[in-house]
C-alpha cells in the first residue's frame, strides 16, 4: 500500500488522498462479517483460508486475510492485474 501511495502522489495527489481513505476504509470495514467475504482462488496454496475483499472500480485492489479467532489479519493488498499471489 505504501509504494502504490506513494506512486499515486506522483501521479495525482488528490486522487492518492482519496484513495487512502477508502482502502483504509475497506481494511478498517472487515470488522463487521469478514467471513462474507470470498476465498481467494490463492486460498488452495496456503495451509490456512486466505479471503479476499475488493476495493475500487474496473480492476479493483485485492485486499487479502485471514481470520484467526476474533481478529482480522491483513495479509497483502496488491492491484487485481497483478499475477496471483503465491506462498
Amino acid at each position: 500500500m505504501r509504494e502504490a501511495h506513494e506512486w499515486l502522489v506522483t501521479e495525482n495527489p488528490i486522487y492518492a488522498a482519496k484513495w487512502l481513505a477508502g482502502i483504509r476504509e475497506a481494511i478498517i470495514g472487515l470488522e463487521v462479517m469478514p467471513e462474507s467475504r470470498a476465498l481467494a482462488p490463492e486460498s488452495e496454496a496456503f495451509d490456512c483460508d486466505i479471503r479476499q475483499a475488493l476495493f475500487g472500480r474496473g480492476t479493483p485492489w485485492r485486499i487479502f486475510f485471514t481470520i484467526k479467532g476474533e481478529t482480522v489479519q491483513i495479509l497483502h493488498v496488491r492491484h487485481g492485474n497483478r499475477d496471483y499471489w503465491k506462498p
